[in-house]
């Protein structure tokens, strides 16, 4: 019978206090897509610096390569997201050179030109979706079978505020439809591969300066836009993701799945 005279607690005081080594990757394998520039090398070097093993792959093999170079132990895969047969082939080409994936960052991602819904290219918007929605579906299954074998891993799909609210008055239909259906699909696998001990979370950043948004940051009145509609002021800084990115690929968040996790100045609170 359980002493009653005692308080209870359901804080086990046993387990020591560690507040930094659930942050770490050390020896885990990390495949980054669209790790070229911007958000994905970023997330490289982030994980590398908490001990990964990272896979690099985007399409200007170039700059993985330099990337590559610049880690302490990473691989250059090229790879075009788009096309299917490069999917299987960099997933299996990561799994030859490690022996496994443990960590998948869904981030490539492209843009689809400003234009009214109206006037829009549907080719265009097919191929945004195909690269935003379609491969990480095709990259998440493929990783998702190797990580079943092992009962562990964790899938980071970078979606976007704008998976939660429209991007008009910059009229990018193909990119918020795409971010949107990368949301629910986190939930969705989430609850698919919970039983196979698999994390499916969505990272959804708000304005930052990359490649995707140079033009906004770079333009006075676009700036001044996205201060004026974001509650902190500002747009984000590269260093303001790393910690939710680490967060989530790491066992810090091991009780964290078909989460949504916003980083994004205020920007959705609206």
């Amino acid at each position: 019978m359980a002493d009653l005279t005692e308080p209870f607690s359901p804080i086990d005081r046993s387990v020591p206090l560690d507040l930094v080594s659930p942050f770490r990757l050390d020896g885990r394998v990390v495949l980054v897509t669209g790790a070229s520039s911007g958000f994905g090398e970023r997330f490289a070097r982030v994980a590398a610096s908490a001990g990964a093993r990272l896979v690099l792959s985007a399409r200007r093999v170039d700059r993985i390569e330099a990337l590559a170079g610049d880690l302490p132990d990473a691989v250059a895969l090229g790879c075009d997201v788009a096309d299917d047969e490069q999917c299987r082939d960099l997933v299996v080409g990561a799994v030859e050179h490690y022996g496994r994936v443990d960590v998948l960052v869904n981030n490539a991602g492209i843009s689809d030109a400003p234009d009214a819904a109206a006037d829009a290219d549907i080719a265009n918007f097919r191929r945004v979706v195909d690269v935003n929605l379609n491969a990480c579906f095709l990259l998440a299954g493929l990783c998702a079978r190797d990580m079943i074998t092992r009962s562990q891993g964790s899938i980071i799909n970078i979606a976007s505020v704008h998976g939660f609210v429209g991007s008009a008055p910059n009229n990018q239909a193909a990119y918020a439809a795409s971010k949107a259906g990368l949301v629910n699909l986190t939930r969705e696998l989430a609850l698919q591969w919970a039983r196979h001990q698999i994390r499916v979370n969505a990272l959804c950043p708000g304005y930052f300066p990359t490649e995707l948004t140079e033009v906004m940051f770079t333009d006075e009145r676009m700036t001044a836009w996205i201060e004026r509609n974001t509650p902190l002021r500002r747009g984000g800084a590269d260093h303001e993701l790393d910690g939710a990115f680490l967060f989530l690929a790491s066992d810090a968040s091991s009780y964290v799945t078909g989460a949504s996790l916003l980083v994004d100045g205020g920007w959705t609170a609206r």
